[in-house]
């Protein structure tokens, strides 16, 4: 029997939630909620890093590793220099086959900036090949997911994308 997924979406950053939708409490009447709309304006460069984020928009996970260094493994989220001999890393795609849900933890009751739907599966990746966990969400899931050791691959935000972390999130290998 097939089972219908549940799904994360991004929330509309006008949507103009109220605290009853957000946090799926009811607010009492006396208390005081406020809208609090900011508009600035915030540059932000990623550096050498870069091309961390441009290759997710095409599909790509990059990670970095240390050709100097022996038995060296791949680093996601990448780094510039390697924490061991601190020469410059090069830039390596990641095989993500193998790739499996290490630790997990479901939020409910977001934070302010919270920018995906909730409930939101948040995942420790476990990549073969990888020195880290790297941390992501679980986009679409069903009832009793995520699992330690579930498989899992990863889908890539290429529409619309934010040139952020959340242009990488991953789905169950069915």
């Amino acid at each position: 029997m097939s089972q219908k997924k549940q799904t994360v979406r991004f929330l509309k950053e006008d949507a103009g939630q109220l605290a009853t939708e957000l946090f799926r409490q009811n607010i009492p009447k006396e208390y005081l909620v406020l809208i609090n709309e900011k508009k600035i304006t915030h540059y932000h460069s990623y550096g050498s890093l870069s091309p961390f984020f441009e290759n997710l928009i095409k599909g790509k996970l990059m990670g970095t590793i240390c050709v100097f260094c022996e038995n060296a493994k791949a680093w996601l989220p990448p780094r510039t220099h390697c924490p061991d001999c601190w020469k410059q890393m090069e830039w390596v795609k990641i095989n993500t086959a193998g790739a499996k849900v290490y630790t997990h933890s479901t939020t409910n009751y977001p934070g302010a900036g919270f920018k995906l739907s909730v409930p939101c599966p948040l995942i420790s990746v476990d990549i073969p090949g990888v020195y880290t966990k790297f941390m992501s969400y679980l986009s679409k899931f069903g009832n009793g997911e995520p699992y330690i050791g579930m498989p899992i691959k990863p889908v890539f935000r290429k529409n619309n994308p934010t040139y952020t972390i959340l242009d990488i999130s991953w789905i169950p290998v069915d």
